[in-house]
């Protein structure tokens, strides 16, 4: 499906969700991604001046296996695929990340690297903390440490969940949650891909998701045109998918709420030096 260093779309199979002719212009305060928004205001602002503006572009591989994780991202707007790709060239995806999560997170676990590839699904935005200043963060104890390990609790339990979903869920279900989780990510109720990816993402035949998709379309939940797909009926949408969708995002929401608003006192910590913004065109790397 993919080369080895970087994902290089062709018309056929570029993927996006979302506008997939354009690169997202806008650039959203740190504050979009929900792991940020979370901290207290005095440790936001003791880590802004270390946050670097990052934009994603369709399609960038941010990381591939066995890469050094230089870098954590916080997603404010976009999505961003983290699938495995074995030896013969086949891939699956096991999880989804908009702004409630990271991308990195060997940067902080200390494994430097992972065995998946993480790849822009949906063009966005991010601010990145270099791996040095995160380790640095990490020898305290303060309030993004212990928020960056909620996270990864949601995370595994969405790599858990979704492994078991491909088991026992029908390839039906399992199109409609992945669905859902992407527009739970989007601004909008459509999503502009082809079936090819969707198939890839899935793990399974492009027949099946053609089948699939058909089903759905005639039961009135979708409306399905070359490379683009329409919500119609989001609450009949989530009553199709299996319960692994709502148990996800229950873990995410549950695990992230009652931080938010939390003030948990951390040591001074020395203020660094800003950074510049990069051009809207730049690929961070």
């Amino acid at each position: 499906m993919v080369g080895r260093v970087s994902f290089q779309p062709s018309p056929e199979t570029c993927f996006a969700v979302g506008d997939c002719r354009h690169f997202v212009p806008a650039q959203p305060t740190p504050r979009r991604s929900r792991l940020l928004a979370a901290l207290p205001q005095q440790e936001y602002q003791r880590l802004v001046p270390d946050l670097e503006p990052c934009p994603l572009p369709l399609g960038w591989t941010i990381h591939d296996a066995g890469d050094s994780e230089r870098y954590l991202y916080f997603i404010t707007t976009g999505i961003v695929s983290r699938f495995y790709v074995t030896a013969s060239g086949a891939s699956a995806e096991f999880a989804v990340t908009g702004n409630e999560g990271v991308i990195g997170i060997a940067a902080f676990l200390g494994g430097g690297s992972t065995i998946s590839r993480a790849v822009v699904l949906s063009p966005g935005y991010s601010y990145r903390l270099r791996a040095v200043r995160l380790q640095q963060v990490f020898e305290r104890d303060g309030p993004l440490p212990r928020l960056l390990l909620r996270y990864t609790q949601a995370l595994i339990a969405q790599i858990g969940v979704i492994s078991a979903c491909k088991r026992h869920h029908t390839l039906e279900q399992r199109l409609s949650r992945w669905i859902l989780s992407c527009l739970d990510r989007l601004p909008t109720n459509e999503i502009a891909l082809t079936q090819e990816l969707i198939a890839d993402m899935l793990g399974v035949r492009r027949e099946g998701v053609t089948e699939a998709v058909g089903k759905l379309q005639k039961a009135g939940l979708i409306h399905c045109s070359r490379g683009h797909i329409v919500v119609v009926d989001r609450p009949a949408l989530e009553a199709n998918a299996c319960g692994c969708y709502a148990v996800i995002k229950r873990e995410y929401d549950s695990l992230l709420a009652d931080y938010r608003h939390a003030d948990v006192p951390s040591r001074p910590h020395p203020v660094t030096r800003g950074h510049a913004f990069p051009q809207q065109s730049e690929v961070c790397v």
